[in-house]
């Protein structure tokens, strides 16, 4: 725990109490005698000196008290305030547990109590205010050296619609996962929050709300001050990566396409939730032993999350074989309207490719003046995936579940809305709907459920079996864009590291305690993926283990020196 990577630290020459106070530097308790006194350190704390073990003892001990998820989120923010190396040792040590709060679903109430909670400042917030200064105010940021940004405008905080200045706890949350699942070191990351306004009122009209007090910014000057941010960063963050979170889904599309090769970025909810479904597919196929060109998909949700399954499942689908009509009808996508088709108009650019054209439609029985709601299109595809990305709770009902299980014999499916209160369906229904038949993955965790005397698993499709190994592996890489295919090699990967004990037991995913060996894996297959493509650097097999393995902090104390900090 002591030494090697993980006595890699933020540059800095603090002493005494400022050293103390220092999150990135600081070891409490832990200080030894000889640097106590190097470090002006005498009397400043207690006499024993304690190993970051009885560090996290205690932490967990304090947290276990604690029963409500927002008030260990907050006991978790505190700390990761004042020792920042014990927090990532204490997640890295926990995650399983952990994860559901410093994440979905706990972080989605951090999101909505914000100004309520709030303690610390941590990351950024650009706002109207700063346009014309957006490059200065990066340089605020706490660590010259940023590699990793994540950034959100707040509209659409996980299924819980526009937080305002609230939507912060989403990059914090986000990049914590990075350091703890991928190793990223914490002081090359930055949290902002482009806050650009609210059309929430209940937190406008809120007195204690922190945030922009204005209606949300939209149109031109919402389109200028982000171009300005993207090339401010370039110009003060030339290496760095930007991952887009929780944008509204036509900006979502919008501002990838437009940026994506401007500034080496991403858009989680449309690239990584499609990497983790495609992955659960991918298990479902060794689960079921159906060939993937024999799938037939029903995604429930044209946004942001539903059409980019689609894309990175068309491709999928293509690479295995299907071509033409039939590749077209493998995928049904549903929109508050019903399945999408070309018969109506469609106002969003994004669904346009992935509607079914009138006379497919009307081949299966869903022509114009025919329903075309969840339930018509299940017995008329007879789906062998069903996938859900609306946020609506409970769409999957027990009528839709069992029609499917009629023509299926191991149905998939994929209540994938955050946080859990947002799911489409609660797994034992499923379970029982199916009579134990179906493979159940959610997007926020639950319970096994016990079934005919044993206990099935329900995988987690959580997005951080994907984006901390893709940032890694650009990292690593140097890659100077992320591709549709680095996604695609994720998805490959993460089906991969599923093992034979986890697809007995019911589940398409890994446990989450083995994210930081999943994602070094798909770590090396992004950055294999850049090489191949020629847009990173040229790496072997044997170069790129060994530079992910390299790049991956491990949470623990190196010696402190005098002359250079702790």
């Amino acid at each position: 725990m002591v030494g090697g990577r993980g006595a890699r630290r933020a540059p800095g020459g603090y002493r005494g109490a400022d050293l103390l106070r220092h999150p990135l530097q600081t070891k409490g308790s832990a200080f030894s005698e000889e640097e106590r006194v190097a470090l002006g350190l005498e009397g400043l704390l207690p006499w024993h000196v304690g190993s970051m073990e009885e560090q996290c003892r205690r932490i967990y001990g304090n947290l276990a008290r604690k029963p409500d998820a927002l008030e260990k989120f907050i006991g978790l923010a505190a700390l990761q305030d004042r020792n920042e190396t014990l927090f990532y040792r204490l997640l890295v040590d926990h995650l399983e547990e952990l994860l559901p709060i410093v994440y979905t679903p706990t972080v989605g109430r951090a999101c909505q109590e914000f100004s309520h909670i709030f303690r610390r400042a941590r990351g950024l917030w650009i706002t109207p205010g700063h346009r014309g200064r957006i490059r200065q105010v990066l340089g605020n940021a706490p660590c010259p050296d940023v590699r990793l940004i994540v950034v959100t405008d707040n509209e659409r905080i996980l299924g819980l619609g526009d937080q305002g200045a609230g939507g912060m706890g989403i990059p914090v949350g986000k990049l914590a996962l990075y350091t703890a699942g991928a190793g990223i070191p914490p002081w090359q990351t930055l949290p902002v929050s482009l806050d650009v306004g609210t059309d929430n009122e209940a937190l406008l009209a809120d007195d204690l709300y922190l945030g922009w007090r204005a209606p949300r910014l939209r149109g031109p000057e919402y389109d200028s001050l982000v171009d300005e941010f993207v090339h401010a960063v370039k110009d003060r963050f030339p290496r760095a990566i930007l991952q887009w979170e929780d944008f509204k889904k036509a900006n979502a599309f919008r501002l990838l396409e437009r940026y994506r090769t401007v500034l080496t970025s991403f858009n989680d909810d449309i690239q990584g939730t499609a990497a983790v479904a495609v992955a659960g597919v991918l298990a479902g196929v060794r689960a079921t032993g159906t060939p993937l060109r024999q799938q037939r998909l029903v995604i429930l949700g044209a946004g942001a999350a539903g059409i980019g399954i689609a894309r990175l499942a068309r491709e999928t689908l293509r690479r295995a074989g299907l071509a033409g009509d039939a590749l077209t009808a493998a995928i049904a996508n549903l929109d508050s309207h019903g399945l999408v088709v070309d018969d109506r108009p469609i106002a969003d650019e994004h669904k346009r490719p992935f509607a079914w054209p009138a006379a497919m439609a009307g081949a299966h029985g869903l022509g114009a003046g025919r329903p075309r709601d969840l339930i018509a299109v299940v017995k008329a595809v007879r789906p062998t995936v069903l996938i859900g990305t609306s946020g609506e709770p409970g769409t999957f009902t027990e009528e839709v579940v069992r029609e499917m299980a009629r023509h299926v014999e191991r149905p998939l499916v994929f209540p994938m809305s955050n946080p859990t209160s947002k799911s489409e369906a609660v797994p034992a229904d499923v379970i029982a709907w199916t009579g134990g038949r179906a493979l159940v993955a959610t997007g926020s965790p639950f319970e096994p459920v016990a079934w005919d005397g044993r206990e099935i698993t329900i995988g987690q499709g959580n997005n951080a079996f994907v984006f901390p190994g893709v940032g890694l592996g650009v990292m690593v890489s140097e890659a100077r864009e992320v591709t549709d295919a680095m996604f695609s090699a994720a998805a490959e990967r993460l089906a991969l590291e599923v093992g034979d004990a986890d697809l007995a037991s019911g589940s398409l995913f890994p446990r989450v305690r083995e994210l930081r060996r999943v994602s070094a894996a798909i770590a090396r297959a992004v950055a294999a993926e850049a090489s191949a493509a020629g847009v990173g650097r040229r790496l072997g097999e044997d170069e790129i283990a060994r530079a992910v393995a390299d790049a991956m902090w491990e949470p623990g104390y190196p010696a402190a020196t005098a002359a250079g900090g702790a």
